[in-house]
């Protein structure tokens, strides 16, 4: 089962339906979401195209493939609008023979772990950048933001499949892959 992973949308309805068209391109069978649907957020500028009505109305329709979990901008009043459930702070997920710790960053991330068995994943957004990290016992993995990139990278989502993880920007360009040598792992 191929997985697309992406965070922090803020409300972009422009990045949002590059979102959906990167998701339809990778033709994946499952969503993650790692939080920050609708809202911006008091600390970052209004994304692009902000237009939560209109990314309401385009997630909607996935409300059977995607799995999220809440970030710090998402609230109940949001949950009301979403036809997805948003409001969990984590899912564990087992995919393709590993553990992901999917969650949003703004309460477990690498300075505030969670209950992590060696050679788990800690996969999170919040921190707008992409990451790629080991970390020794457990890795530390990070989509990106879709909408709102900071520290110049891309506007970026995930995918993994077959036990690679590879990030792309949202025209489909892979920037990165690992396992970087898949028979190693």
């Amino acid at each position: 089962m191929k997985l697309f992973i992406a965070s922090d949308l803020h409300g972009s309805a422009h990045y949002c339906r590059k979102m959906l068209r990167a998701f339809e391109r990778e033709a994946a069978e499952r969503m993650i979401l790692l939080g920050d649907i609708l809202y911006h957020g008091p600390r970052n500028d209004l994304p692009r195209d902000y237009a939560p009505k209109e990314v309401i109305a385009m997630l909607n329709p996935y409300r059977n493939i995607i799995l999220c979990v809440r970030g710090n901008c998402d609230t109940e009043v949001d949950q009301m609008v979403l036809d997805f459930p948003i409001l969990a702070d984590y899912a564990w997920i087992e995919a393709q023979g590993r553990a992901l710790f999917a969650t949003h960053g703004h309460v477990y991330n690498t300075a505030h772990l969670p209950p992590l068995r060696k050679g788990d994943i800690l996969l999170h957004g919040h921190t707008h950048m992409p990451a790629w990290e080991d970390h020794g016992d457990y890795r530390y993995f990070n989509p990106g933001s879709v909408s709102i990139p900071k520290a110049q990278s891309p506007h970026s989502c995930m995918t993994l499949e077959r036990g690679v993880f590879q990030w792309k920007d949202l025209d489909g360009k892979a920037y990165h892959t690992w396992p970087e040598d898949p028979g190693k792992y």
